[in-house]
């Protein structure tokens, strides 16, 4: 049977719109999942059922209620020192995510400023600006933050230090390029023959431009930054206990993952939940915001 051409575009039309509903749906779960990652961090000491350096050693290593020896007050078990795994988990959130955060608002703003700063003067300043960026990102983030760690201690200031010192690079890098493109524009041309001045250009005419991209990686650096603070954390660098971590939860169960294995299991579930959900926010807020992307 031969479709006419009226046919045929109503049929793509149709996929189309298929298609579009269906990724619309996709985004569903990783936004379940980030609002309740800042549920719990927001309201962890009002939902947790205990505390996170509440301990029991009577009741240590105690599977989840659902199965054999388990008991309904400790939904997740218990860690080797009686503590619920579950309420670790509520705080370990909180701590993951305020890090994460923080971090993120001081690499934003450095690479944000160094970057527009950059591509839009050119020159001499283009020059020094991303000879350091090369060299910071030269340079192996984990190691760098060990050596913070040993010299300032670990600690939650040391954490966020350790992960801002070199992450703004990346930003300097993406949003230099974009002012590249936009310093030629015609409204900036404009704004300069009107006498602005360099700064009120770059933040008042550049910077709008230029934030779809920053939000971009913003959401897509939550997860990355939970990562990097969970893989502190598991080497011992990170938070020190007992404040709750996910990474330091799976290193507390990597000595007996055999047999407790819902020490490490779960709170290694929730850095992948979590990582995932980030990437999938980043390229489903990309394919909204850039508008080359929208018409495909």
């Amino acid at each position: 049977m031969v479709l006419s051409t009226a046919q045929l575009i109503k049929k793509r039309k149709g996929i189309s719109r298929f298609t579009r509903i269906i990724k619309n749906l996709g985004m569903l779960i990783p936004t379940a999942i980030m609002l309740l990652l800042f549920f719990a961090a927001i309201f962890a000491p009002l939902i947790a059922p205990h505390g996170y350096a509440d301990q029991k050693l009577t009741e240590r290593r105690l599977p989840p209620s659902w199965m054999e020896g388990g008991k309904s007050t400790y939904f997740l078990g218990t860690d080797s020192l009686g503590r619920d795994v579950f309420s670790r988990l509520i705080y370990g959130a909180r701590t993951s995510l305020s890090i994460s955060l923080l971090a993120i608002a001081i690499t934003a703003v450095i690479g944000t400023f160094l970057g527009i700063l950059s591509g839009y003067l050119g020159g001499k300043w283009d020059a020094v600006i991303m000879r350091v960026c090369d060299t910071a990102m030269s340079f192996p983030g984990l190691l760098m933050a060990m050596l913070l760690a040993v010299s300032l201690g670990p600690g939650f200031l040391t954490v966020v230090f350790a992960l801002s010192v070199l992450g703004w690079a990346g930003y300097a890098r993406i949003l230099r390029g974009e002012a590249l493109r936009l310093r030629n524009s015609d409204f900036v041309q404009q704004a300069h023959i009107a006498g602005a001045s360099g700064m009120r250009i770059m933040f008042r005419h550049i910077f709008p431009n230029v934030l779809n991209t920053l939000m971009i990686g913003v959401t897509l650096s939550i997860g990355s930054m939970i990562l990097a603070e969970s893989g502190m954390s598991y080497l011992g660098i990170g938070i020190p206990a007992p404040m709750p971590s996910w990474g330091s939860m799976v290193a507390d169960g990597r000595s007996d993952l055999i047999r407790c294995w819902w020490i490490s299991l779960f709170p290694g579930l929730c850095i992948g939940l979590v990582v995932l959900s980030g990437n999938f926010l980043g390229d489903w807020l990309r394919d909204k915001l850039d508008p080359r992307l929208r018409q495909i």
